[in-house]
């Protein structure tokens, strides 16, 4: 899996391409919690590139949302493709976390 990072003014766009899993939710986790570190709070996530998600992928997203709500800061997905909208709600992820279908709608959504 990728991780790729930008700006849009406060917000910290991260977005995830390939799997999420046992192998590397790792990886995400150390560049969430670097850039928490660096005193960011408002977060999207952009998943369209994200061919699959599994257990171990889902609770390194809700370690990242648990965080998120120590610091007060704020966490938004967008563009989940069928296969991981259809774990999201399997699993009830998308009762927890704040899901839009646009970049603009979620980026507004946490300003």
């Amino acid at each position: 899996m990728n991780v790729t990072e930008s700006m849009q003014g406060d917000i910290v766009l991260l977005s995830l391409n390939g799997r999420l899993d046992a192998n590397t939710s790792a990886s995400l986790e150390a560049v969430f919690s670097k850039l928490v570190e660096q005193g960011k709070g408002k977060f999207v996530f952009d998943l369209q590139g994200l061919d699959y998600v599994s257990s171990a992928g889902l609770r390194s997203l809700l370690s990242a949302a648990k965080m998120i709500k120590v610091i007060q800061g704020k966490l938004a997905l967008v563009r989940m493709n069928e296969n991981v909208k259809e774990v999201f709600d399997m699993s009830g992820f998308s009762s927890i976390f704040s899901i839009y279908d646009k970049e603009d709608d979620a980026i507004h959504a946490i300003s």
